[in-house]
């Protein structure tokens, strides 16, 4: 897929999805748990039988320590975020004053950045591959947006300061992309770094969002049904 249209599209995702949000102001409700336990199911599946087994195609004895990194760096991040990676949301008021949580947007910020890292291909190979993951990034993008656009509406006066943060956002997957495919080799020897660390963030937040999905602990068959379907796309769409 053309490198242009890949970052209209990761672009296009979140911000559609946050304007709606600002215009609109749609009741989703289940519907939104139910699309981040299908986004969580297929990027796992994705990550297991597709990028963690092509990035040890390249022996980089580096790929294990990254993932890990990934998955740590994003634990840190949601003690900034509050979970809003995997569908949490909590207002935040202070004293009857709207006060927009800086740390929470950064956090957001930097964990979608860090996704537009994942559709870096070190091995250029497998270009239908990459056209799933671009899938399942944006199948995440989309609930996060919804909810961080309901942070901002929520803890913003303006409209337009909503829609400012929600194009910032919408900017940092496609922003991650570029970088890392025109600058990644003049800092990195081995650019498989950047795509493990990716798998390890997207490890964190697909395996979180699973255990999530059954609230205490109690059978639903719409989020099973949901988690089969997105196992089943993964599977076939590789």
């Amino acid at each position: 897929m053309e490198h242009n249209f890949v970052y209209i599209i990761l672009f296009i995702a979140a911000f559609l999805s946050g304007l709606a949000v600002v215009l609109i102001k749609p009741n989703l409700g289940l519907y939104l748990k139910l699309l981040l336990s299908f986004s969580g199911a297929y990027l796992l599946a994705l990550c297991v039988l597709h990028l963690i087994p092509e990035l040890y195609e390249v022996k980089s004895t580096k790929v294990g320590y990254f993932i890990l990194i990934g998955f740590v760096f994003q634990l840190f991040l949601e003690l900034f975020s509050k979970g809003i990676e995997h569908g949490h949301f909590h207002s935040h008021h202070t004293n009857n004053k709207q006060m927009f949580p800086f740390s929470i947007f950064i956090s957001l910020w930097l964990h979608s950045f860090i996704e537009g890292m994942a559709l870096l291909d070190p091995a250029h190979q497998h270009e239908h591959d990459n056209n799933s993951l671009l899938l399942g990034i944006v199948i995440h993008k989309i609930p996060i947006a919804i909810v961080l656009a309901t942070l901002l509406i929520t803890n913003l006066k303006s409209k337009v300061s909503s829609v400012f943060f929600i194009v910032l956002f919408a900017l940092s997957a496609p922003l991650g992309l570029f970088l890392s495919q025109h600058y990644g080799t003049i800092f990195l020897e081995d650019i498989t770094v950047l795509m493990a660390l990716a798998v390890g963030v997207l490890m964190h937040i697909s395996t979180t969002i699973l255990f999530e999905s059954s609230e205490n602990h109690k059978f639903n068959f719409k989020r099973f049904a949901v988690i089969i379907v997105g196992f089943m796309l993964a599977i076939f769409t590789l």
